[in-house]
């Protein structure tokens, strides 16, 4: 992640009172010292939200690791104590592999696609 500022590194779309949250590729590169950084980027436009429903589409992301885990951790706590729900969709083998060994695929519904996503939580 190159500027914290920079929003190119997340794509923000609303369905409705869903947000979809699209990670660049590049969101395997972030920094930990940007962690808190892009946490308020991703989290800004849920403020006015009363219970937000975010879905975060890992479908241009092909590896992430422990920093974008704390990305989405913090950003599920978030959602959370707003009562809003979390999910995600289009992740990788390798990400639902990952997500699956740190019991994480437990924590957060995934979904093979946008739409299923969209479906479930419409």
């Amino acid at each position: 992640m190159s500027d914290p500022h920079d929003q190119e590194d997340f794509r923000f779309e609303w369905h409705g009172n869903t947000l979809v949250i699209t990670p660049a590729a590049n969101v395997e590169q972030m920094r930990w010292d940007l962690i808190e950084q892009a946490a308020d980027i991703v989290m800004t436009p849920l403020a006015e939200q009363q219970a937000p429903i975010v879905i975060f589409d890992l479908g241009e992301v092909n590896y992430f690791g422990s920093v974008f885990l704390a990305l989405l951790l913090r950003c599920h706590k978030y959602v959370r104590s707003r009562g809003g729900e979390m999910v995600l969709c289009g992740t990788s083998p390798g990400a639902t592999e990952l997500l699956r060994i740190t019991a994480l695929d437990t924590l957060w519904a995934l979904y093979d696609t946008r739409d299923d996503a969209l479906a479930a939580v419409d």
